[in-house]
């Protein structure tokens, strides 16, 4: 069965977990999952059945969108509520204190990651290396926050939502809000509302056609040439620039790049939905 749909995953529960019991339930063998989520972190996950994998990297998958809640004075390497060390009392702060410190991280950032998160350190998981107490050097990375804005602040709690780029740690936002704000912070919930255009929808199928980031194009010729996997040229096009395009061949859809004389098929014959 080759299916795309975007599933939610629960708190406790790794994404890979979360992935078998998807297999168990529809009797499938072959599937996968992009973005991953941690298990302290819930919401929703993409996943694909059979050969539909093989889109994850087309799917419009950006920006992302994040809830979080936000224990001020609360101190945890995981930066969560997975190993809480320390607990300072605070002073309820001024509202326009914790609205301005939020504000703040508008726009392009730069930071390092967390060490219990679902980053990738030469095929592990960075948080199965830190829980099995080896200790892992991080790079700085680069985010966009498109938008961050307060929630709710009930001391010493504050909920927040970002919209994110991909590839953004909400662990290291909170832990950025609490330093501008001169004390600990560990995030005590943390929930992906969406992936670009992705929602939680009772696991219902994704219409691929709809789902793409890629532009589309026009072949002008026949169809049967394409689900022949037959050789094509930059003529036959509607756009004829260099570029990566989608094809829609009724059914199925195709994958192609053009580049300078030569015309590639990344993918043919995809079922659309």
């Amino acid at each position: 069965m080759n299916r795309l749909f975007v599933a939610y995953k629960p708190t406790g529960m790794s994404s890979n977990q979360l992935l078998s019991r998807l297999k168990r339930r529809y009797g499938i063998k072959k599937a996968g999952y992009s973005g991953t989520l941690d298990p302290f972190a819930k919401g929703v996950l993409i996943i694909a059945f059979g050969n539909h994998g093989r889109l994850f990297r087309f799917l419009n998958k950006t920006p992302k969108q994040y809830r979080a809640t936000l224990w001020l004075g609360a101190y945890s390497p995981t930066l969560d509520i997975e190993k809480i060390e320390t607990i300072d009392e605070l002073e309820p702060f001024e509202l326009s204190l914790i609205t301005s410190a939020i504000d703040s991280l508008h726009g392009e950032i730069t930071y390092l990651p967390p060490k219990y998160s679902a980053k990738r350190i030469n095929g592990k998981r960075a948080y199965e290396l830190a829980r099995a107490g080896i200790d892992v050097e991080l790079k700085t990375i680069t985010s966009t926050i498109h938008e961050i804005k307060l929630l709710h602040y009930c001391h010493p709690f504050v909920t927040f939502e970002a919209n994110v780029s991909e590839g953004s740690y909400i662990r290291s936002l909170g832990e950025m809000i609490a330093d501008k704000l001169g004390c600990e912070g560990s995030l005590t919930a943390l929930e992906r509302l969406n992936e670009g255009q992705f929602f939680y929808d009772n696991e219902k199928e994704i219409d691929i056609k709809t789902a793409l980031s890629l532009p589309k194009n026009r072949y002008n010729g026949d169809t049967e040439t394409i689900l022949l996997g037959q050789p094509l040229y930059r003529e036959q096009f509607e756009e004829q620039l260099n570029g990566t395009y989608w094809l829609d061949n009724g059914s199925t859809i195709s994958i192609i790049e053009i580049a300078d004389d030569k015309i590639h098929y990344i993918l043919n014959k995809v079922e659309a939905c």
